[in-house]
């Protein structure tokens, strides 16, 4: 009989870093900031890729991973088509979550709050931005919905490759464009030896942070 891997017995013991009640910013999007150019100096794989988990109007969960475009005061950018699945949940339920984790750094942070589509002259200027490429694919794709078959994809990229061929611009699809994450809660973890692991988490309350550790 094969050998069988036993994944229950893989295990990492975390010791790189530690996360201290005084070493961490009392802004916690300042916080994530730091992270995130640490991850980017670190050149972790993907340091910007977030899995956004939204619920639909039955209550049924479900996740996939972006990539967060824009880091302001407002909270989390990340772009996608208004029609697909998670577009749909989010209009019914506009609650969602971002999970970030960099395993090179032993790092992970969790999200929630409420989401707001982004103002259209922001979807704009980042489409704008993007390689044609992805523009078209943008128009080509009703993401999410059943196709027959890759060819029905590629000649629909074709279709608007030959409509746009002479346009320098490209303009945005009504479908397509940004949401917004708006913090209401925001946990940072730092992997540790023996899996007590450090966790602090940030709550909002009216216009204040309020923190607190939580055990692992």
């Amino acid at each position: 009989m094969a050998n069988t891997l036993n994944i229950a017995d893989i295990r990492i013991n975390y010791s790189k870093k530690e996360l201290s009640e005084a070493s961490i910013s009392k802004d916690p999007l300042e916080q994530f900031r730091l992270w995130l150019d640490e991850a980017l100096q670190a050149e972790v794989l993907e340091p910007t890729a977030v899995v956004l988990s939204t619920v639909d109007a039955a209550g049924k969960p479900s996740a996939r991973v972006m990539l967060l475009k824009e880091l302001s005061a407002q909270g989390f950018t990340f772009f996608t088509n208004y029609e697909s699945r998670k577009g749909h949940e989010m209009e019914q339920n506009p609650h969602a979550a971002l999970t970030f984790f960099w395993p090179e750094l032993e790092r992970q942070v969790r999200v929630e709050g409420r989401v707001v589509k982004a103002q259209a002259e922001v979807s704009d200027f980042y489409f704008q931005s993007r390689p044609k490429g992805s523009q078209i694919g943008a128009w080509a794709s009703q993401q999410s919905r059943r196709i027959s078959n890759r060819s029905e994809l590629e000649q629909n990229e074709r279709n608007y490759m030959h409509q746009y061929a002479e346009q320098n611009t490209i303009p945005r699809p009504a479908h397509w464009g940004g949401y917004v994450l708006e913090p209401a809660y925001i946990e940072f973890w730092q992997g540790r030896p023996n899996r007590l692991h450090d966790r602090i988490a940030f709550e909002r309350v009216g216009n204040e942070w309020t923190t607190c550790r939580l055990a692992p």
